[in-house]
C-alpha cells in the first residue's frame, strides 16, 4: 500500500467537534476501504491567507494514510462533495512521520532564538556617541531664528 499526507480546510461556520467528526467520517471512508489511518492532527481554527468561498478562517485536519489508491481516491471524492469541506490536498510520500508535525509543536520545541548571540551587536549600537554639531550651521540657525 502506498503512504498518503492530505490535509483538509472546513469551513469556519462549523464547531471544532463537527470538524472531528467530518475528519472521522474520512478516516472511515479509508478504513471501510482497506486502509489505515496511521496519524490524524486536528490544527484548529486558523486565519487563511486568502478567501475560501466567502470564509476568512478554517478548521485545518492533517491524516497520515497508509492505503490503496482506491480509498484515496473515494476519500477524496467524498471530500468534494461535502459542502463543509473548503480545500483539500493529498500529496504521496514516501515515508510516514510518526512525530508530532510543525504545526502542533510548541515554539519552544521548534529551537530557541534567544538573544542575538552568535550575530553580535546591533549595528546601530556600535556607533558610539554622536559627533558634536558643527559650530557654523548652529550660528546660521541661530542667526535666521533672531
Amino acid at each position: 500500500m502506498a503512504l498518503y499526507e492530505c490535509v483538509l480546510i472546513a469551513r469556519q461556520d462549523i464547531s471544532a467537534a463537527q470538524a472531528e467528526q467530518l475528519s472521522e467520517q474520512f478516516a472511515q471512508i479509508v478504513r471501510d476501504n482497506g486502509g489505515t489511518i496511521a496519524k490524524s492532527e486536528y490544527w484548529g481554527l486558523k486565519t487563511l491567507t486568502y478567501k475560501i468561498k466567502k470564509n476568512r478562517k478554517g478548521h485545518y485536519t492533517l491524516f497520515n494514510i497508509d492505503a490503496p489508491a482506491a480509498a484515496v481516491a473515494e476519500m477524496e471524492r467524498n471530500m468534494s462533495i461535502s459542502e463543509d469541506v473548503l480545500r483539500f490536498m493529498t500529496v504521496r510520500v514516501d515515508e510516514l512521520d510518526a512525530n508530532p508535525s510543525a504545526m502542533m509543536q510548541s515554539r519552544n520545541e521548534r529551537g530557541e532564538r534567544g538573544d542575538r548571540g552568535d550575530r553580535g551587536p546591533r549595528r546601530f549600537d556600535d556607533r558610539g556617541p554622536r559627533p558634536p554639531r558643527r559650530q557654523e550651521n548652529v550660528a546660521a540657525a541661530e542667526g535666521e531664528s533672531a
